[in-house]
């Protein structure tokens, strides 16, 4: 069962928030989803992490850390769902299909052209959806 909202420390508050911004549905939206794919205690977790100051410091835009978790992603090679939401977001926060295809020529550089290119076609697919 997942922490019920009072029962989320501030900090857990502020990350639950980030989730649901990030994945566009509302906190208990993104309660259920997360909470039904990965557990209750991996959630909360996740929700204490986000509420930090990755996610909360104004030293970084909301466009700084989505080219983060992009790269970071693309580097892991996570090219399902999870970097589609991502890159939902990086639109959201300003990058183009432009920026986009220049950060996956750039990773190619330094990740390697096989991990790079399943994100390009990544890419390609979010903007073919968004269209």
């Amino acid at each position: 069962m997942a922490v019920p909202p009072h029962d989320l420390s501030d900090r857990a508050a502020a990350g639950r928030e980030i989730y649901a911004r990030n994945f566009g549905v509302s906190p208990a939206e993104v309660e259920r989803l997360m909470t039904q794919h990965a557990g209750p205690v991996f959630t909360q977790e996740a929700y204490e992490a986000a509420g930090g100051p990755g996610w909360q410091s104004p030293a970084l835009t909301d466009r700084d850390r989505s080219i983060a978790v992009i790269a970071v992603l693309v580097a892991q090679n996570v090219t399902g769902q999870r970097l589609s939401t991502y890159l939902s977001l990086a639109r959201r926060n300003g990058l183009d299909l432009e920026g986009l295809t220049a950060l996956m020529v750039l990773l190619g550089s330094y990740v390697g052209q096989p991990y790079a290119s399943l994100g390009m076609e990544a890419v390609q697919r979010s903007a073919g959806a968004e269209q």
